[in-house]
């Protein structure tokens, strides 16, 4: 787990030659992307890799937050969280060489404990405040079009099929905790462990160096001539795994509304039907059809661009923590995504009984 940890936190895999050779976006952050620029697109700064002179800078608001500078010294201490790169003294000029990102860049946050985007990580917890299609329309490399197609993601969604399709269809970055015991971790169930969607995700989307290969989607994708990803995949697996899903907040939920809540949800509402078991989840058991997806019918369908063809029920611990719902994110609450099966089902939940069933989810 500890070398799965430092897998999930700090390796690239070698996808500098993507972020670095070929996007080119060492260059615009070096001349372009301050501190104040980097948190608004949602980057976080792990607080226990900044030095403290910086630290104490930030808190006491005396940090040059409007200087590139600061973002290439916040790199160079490794305390961007998901962002590596290498700063080197040219001509007496801090520069930024190569930059490359991690797994943590999605799925990890901070607590903000020092000030909004800075403090310590929480790995797991899917990085909703990030817009990855702003980032990448950063980018000298791209054309006007495309990257038209990535600022129109918005923060916390990304299409991780967009560049092997040409489709549009982002879906919200789902979290990366709570999946023991949980064999298909991907909204539409494709592979049977978190190592399939990892390699996907490592080589086709981070850019790192290895192979990817799926004959149902006729995807063969090759990086280099070195494999940087195969052998680093068990034990970033074993990590993830070892994420639990946070608990509720004391006070975050009506107690006794929570409870009449699970009576209705394994009773009139129905949701034990898929949402069963210890897991919350039947994924281990079926697939589910486009029909049984509130966020269907969409253009294009999600899940129609995927290996299975078919929907896999989302967990419920720790749903608390990752407002907005379904693979879209077309629901603001809770409230919404009862109400909306309430609808869609003709379940006949009172006003009452649906905010009772939202509590009980909101202590899951």
């Amino acid at each position: 787990m500890a070398e799965g940890r430092q897998t999930f936190r700090h390796d690239t895999f070698g996808n500098e030659a993507h972020w670095t050779g070929v996007l080119k976006l060492h260059q615009v952050i070096e001349s372009a992307v301050d501190p104040k620029t980097a948190l608004s697109v949602g980057l976080k700064v792990d607080a226990d890799a900044v030095p403290s002179a910086v630290l104490q800078a930030i808190r006491n608001g005396t940090a040059d937050l409007d200087s590139p500078a600061t973002t290439l010294a916040l790199i160079q201490a490794d305390a961007v969280v998901g962002v590596k790169g290498t700063v080197q003294t040219i001509d007496g000029v801090q520069r930024l060489t190569r930059v490359g990102i991690t797994c943590a860049l999605c799925h990890s946050t901070v607590d903000d404990s020092v000030t909004q985007g800075i403090g310590r990580r929480l790995d797991g917890w899917p990085n909703r405040d990030l817009d990855p299609g702003a980032i990448i329309a950063l980018s000298p490399a791209l054309d006007e079009v495309t990257k038209a197609v990535y600022r129109s993601w918005g923060p916390g969604r990304y299409d991780a099929r967009f560049n092997m399709d040409g489709q549009n269809k982002p879906v919200v970055i789902p979290p990366a905790y709570g999946l023991a015991d949980i064999h298909r971790i991907t909204f539409t169930g494709d592979g049977d462990s978190i190592a399939y969607w990892n390699r996907y995700v490592a080589v086709t989307q981070m850019g790192g160096l290895g192979s990817f290969s799926e004959p149902r989607l006729a995807v063969n994708v090759r990086h280099g001539t070195e494999d940087r990803v195969d052998a680093k995949l068990d034990a970033l697996q074993a990590y993830q795994l070892s994420l639990t899903a946070p608990k509720a907040p004391a006070g975050s939920f009506d107690s006794a509304a929570a409870a009449r809540g699970r009576v209705l949800f394994a009773g009139k509402a129905m949701c034990i039907t898929c949402h069963s078991g210890d897991t919350f989840t039947d994924a281990n058991e079926r697939l589910h059809p486009l029909t049984a997806s509130m966020a269907e019918p969409e253009t294009p369908s999600y899940a129609s661009r995927s290996a299975t063809k078919l929907y896999r029920t989302s967990p419920l611990k720790g749903v608390w923590q990752h407002p907005p719902y379904f693979h879209d994110g077309s629901s603001p609450t809770l409230e919404h995504v009862v109400e909306r099966y309430n609808e869609r089902q003709q379940l006949q939940l009172s006003p009452q009984e649906v905010q009772d069933v939202a509590q009980y989810l909101k202590s899951l």
